[in-house]
């Protein structure tokens, strides 16, 4: 398959984001999917699965996630009181 590059017009934050190459190609691999979708091919699993690979590959753990995820809801909890 051959590729060519688009504009899709975005805030600079973003467009300096996608100068890593790796960011950038999970951004064409999101756009592919929104585009051509097939049967069962769900984006927001292909996000998390994705994320989930990044984790791992990066050595969290199921239990790092969870731990992080509690924290976060304590501090947001702790600010709302």
């Amino acid at each position: 398959m051959s590729t060519v590059m688009v504009e899709i017009p975005v805030d600079k934050a973003t467009a300096d984001a996608l100068a890593d190459p790796h960011r950038l190609a999970a951004v064409a691999e999101l756009v592919r999917s929104a585009v051509h979708p097939t049967e069962g091919n769900d984006l927001l699993r292909w996000v998390l699965e994705s994320t989930a690979r990044k984790a791992a590959a990066a050595g969290l753990t199921e239990q790092d996630i969870e731990d992080e995820l509690t924290a976060w809801k304590a501090e947001r909890a702790a600010r709302k009181d």
